[in-house]
């Protein structure tokens, strides 16, 4: 994924992740720091870890 898109996500997961945390009538405003805790989790996750993909010369040719 391109990092402008991995930007652009991460964004918009903050920011509906603090917007849930924040809103008091939220369906998640009993635990608002595991939301936050686990939008976190996931935007940096998706920048450590790669895609899973295939390199060149892994393929095989299938007869």
């Amino acid at each position: 994924m391109p990092n402008d898109v991995k930007a652009v996500v991460s964004a918009v997961v903050l920011v509906v992740a603090g917007i849930l945390a924040w809103w008091g009538r939220s369906p998640v405003s009993d635990m608002p720091t595991a939301v936050l805790l686990t939008a976190v989790f996931m935007v940096v996750a998706m920048w450590i870890f790669p895609e899973a993909g295939v390199k060149k010369g892994d393929l095989k040719k299938v007869r």
